[in-house]
């Protein structure tokens, strides 16, 4: 077991983005029955399609509390051709909130910082969350 060898987390990754919320489920009860510690996982969903989400939400159902992402879902996976890049920040920041969940981070500053980053790096901004925010200001305008 990783944890023997050290590991103080293990990182559950779906990298190539192909993971229901029935296989997380699945997953998590098989881990519930060999007795791992859910503190000490993490979860590393990808958004290719689209379920990224929903996996989180099973995730922190059965209490896994450490979540990777990349704001505006920057990345991908070298050996997946087309897989998009980690859920994005902003998506889980939002996923939070609408939960309850306490989290400390100003959502409103990672948009735009995953704008900036977006423009500068000339790569799409994946997140469904700011897209949404310029689709209202340039209706407003």
């Amino acid at each position: 077991m990783l944890f023997d060898l050290g590991c103080y987390e293990v990182s559950l990754g779906d990298t190539i983005g192909i993971g229901t919320p029935e296989s997380a489920q699945k997953l998590f009860d098989t881990l519930r029955e060999d007795g791992y510690n859910f503190e000490m996982l993490a979860s590393h969903f990808h958004a290719t399609y689209d379920r990224a989400i929903e996996n989180l939400v099973v995730s922190l159902a059965n209490g896994v509390s450490v979540i990777d992402s990349s704001v505006s879902g920057i990345g991908g996976c070298p050996y997946a051709k087309g897989a998009s890049g980690n859920v994005p920040t902003e998506d889980v920041l939002y996923m939070l909130d609408l939960l309850g969940v306490e989290h400390g981070v100003s959502l409103e500053k990672v948009i735009e910082t995953g704008d900036y980053i977006s423009k500068e790096i000339a790569v799409p901004n994946q997140s469904s969350i700011t897209l949404e925010d310029l689709q209202l200001t340039a209706e407003r305008k």
